[in-house]
């Protein structure tokens, strides 16, 4: 999934209104019941679970929605909205049974037909959806989607209100772990075809989820109360939930230090950090995540490989992680550490091995070979972050490693979240921060990414070859010759063809008031606040 996101204007507002907060965990609403405040981050560019692409939007619509499956206290995957399913004998038909008691938050009940709609609005085509290969794993979903086959070929029938049966192309043993990814959250079929501005409106917002909106103050706040139709309500603890809004590490950690937020996953200034690591503050949550950057590869000079290939191999890696001290891990490839590979046990990371080494020698050849011995004549190049601390002191660091291994002169311009990633994902750009949290436990989250046309190939990457390699991987079954499969994939993408330069392998960083429990994290980046209370 990609990822951080966060805005600074209007956060004055915020701390005026949190005053007169007591005790870390105490703030209280006019009832006098108290309630979690969590700094999601950025502003989030949409809350329709259909076009949402960001972890802040992910993890503000866990609260509001639901999907079949969900993450348990464990972190396991269980019944969300659907109570049980069947699978058949050959691994490709699944049939979930809807809650009897599963209802909207308007009171309308949460049927099969509200499922297949939005799956199928998802894969529409003309609709815009940047996840709808997320379906693919579905019959029919990538020809419908590829506008190669109508939506009445894709896998996905409603039997009855409450009978959902998916077909999918191959057998998918972890496809339930699918499902609890944003993009197969449903949306209300009744209220989105009469009101299709219903999710920018919180007086008409509609979930299915263990809250409710009731207002969002852009680039502040977003508040929440319990929602009363939730089919498993009565085990919601907390009555009220604000999701604070903010680009800024330094200001969220300032409200947390002040009693004006309970809980932040990430958004704390790199300095900081490391002093709460220290401190034993700040705790650290495994973490499918790979931070890299990113090369347009239909941009000069970077539609060279060799130009690549050398910023790459002159980054120090090892440099950047020392430097940062916050429990990073130095990426000589894509996907990280934590997924599993064929064999029970292993990891998939620790099979591949690296692909590369940092080559400064190498790097200063493969420049003067495309033609910029010693950086020069090297066309202007510019460097896009989003606003984020941390983004900021890695961009400076690898400005100045380019600089003097390479001869070559970065400008590094600083976007809000939102204009940065459509720019990135427009192409608007030669080199760009980028990260990516797994989506579930397979390296397939990662590695398909960068297929042509995919909506998260910010790479602007088309390689036919891939395509098929990839398309290839959704018909093995044998564990060994998928995976083996894999591994090709990733060398292509970051040892031959090169279209990014991986950088690091993060945890989540986790500071929570000592008085906040049962909040859910996954290694997907999930947080779910169904179970929290505050003693």
């Amino acid at each position: 999934m990609s990822r951080t996101k966060w805005l600074l204007l209007a956060l004055v507002g915020v701390l005026i209104l949190a005053l007169a907060t007591g005790c870390g965990g105490d703030k209280k609403d006019a009832a006098g019941a108290k309630y979690i405040r969590y700094v999601v981050g950025a502003e989030p560019e949409t809350l329709d679970p259909r076009k949402m692409s960001g972890v802040p939007e992910h993890r503000t619509a866990c609260q509001l929605f639901e999907g079949l499956t969900t993450h348990g206290a464990d972190g396991t995957i269980m019944p969300g909205v659907a109570e049980k399913w069947t699978v058949s004998p050959d691994g490709r038909v699944y049939t979930f049974t809807i809650r009897a008691n599963a209802k909207w938050s308007n009171g309308d009940p949460v049927t099969a037909q509200d499922f297949e709609y939005t799956w199928k609005k998802t894969l529409d085509p003309d609709f815009g959806a940047k996840y709808a290969e997320m379906l693919y794993f579905i019959a029919g979903a990538e020809d419908y989607n590829t506008k190669k086959a109508p939506a009445d070929k894709v896998g996905i029938k409603s039997i009855n209100d409450k009978t959902l049966e998916v077909t999918l192309a191959e057998p998918a043993p972890f496809f339930p772990s699918v499902l609890v990814h944003s993009a197969f959250f449903p949306v209300n079929k009744k209220v989105d075809e009469s009101n299709p501005k219903w999710v920018n409106d919180p007086a008409a917002f509609v979930g299915n989820g263990p809250f409710k909106m009731v207002s969002w103050t852009h680039q502040s706040k977003i508040e929440m109360v319990k929602n009363p139709n939730y089919w498993d309500a009565a085990n919601v603890k907390m009555e009220k939930l604000d999701i604070l809004l903010t680009d800024n590490d330094s200001t969220a950690l300032s409200m947390y230090d002040g009693n004006q937020a309970d809980i932040l996953i990430d958004n704390i200034p790199p300095t900081d950090r490391k002093r709460l690591m220290k401190e034993g503050k700040v705790k650290t949550i495994p973490y499918l995540s790979s931070a890299y950057y990113c090369f347009n590869v239909e941009k000069a000079p970077f539609d060279n490989e060799k130009v690549r290939r050398a910023f790459s191999l002159a980054i120090d890696r090892e440099a950047i992680v020392k430097n940062l001290d916050m429990g990073q891990t130095a990426a000589y490839a894509f996907a990280p550490l934590g997924l599993p590979d064929a064999d029970k046990g292993s990891d998939f990371r620790k099979v591949g091995g690296d692909y590369f080494k940092p080559d400064v020698a190498e790097a200063k050849k493969l420049l003067a070979e495309a033609g910029y011995p010693d950086g020069k004549g090297m066309p202007p190049i510019t460097l896009i972050y989003n606003t984020n601390e941390m983004h900021k002191a890695v961009a400076e660091m690898i400005q100045e490693m380019w600089r003097k291994n390479l001869g070559v002169e970065v400008r590094l311009e600083n976007q809000e979240w939102k204009v940065f990633l459509n720019n990135r994902q427009k192409g608007n750009y030669q080199v760009a921060r980028h990260g990516w949290v797994g989506d579930y436990e397979d390296p397939f989250t990662f590695l398909s990414l960068f297929t042509t046309g995919n909506g998260n190939n910010d790479a602007q990457y088309k390689n036919s070859d891939f395509d098929k390699m990839v398309a290839k991987s959704y018909t093995l079954q044998d564990p060994k010759e998928r995976m083996k499969l894999f591994h090709e994939m990733e060398k292509k993408l970051v040892q031959d063809d090169v279209i990014m330069a991986p950088l690091f392998f993060a945890p989540q960083y986790l500071l929570q008031k000592p008085n906040v429990k049962g909040v859910i994290n996954s290694s997907v980046g999930a947080v779910y606040f169904k179970y929290a209370t505050i003693e």
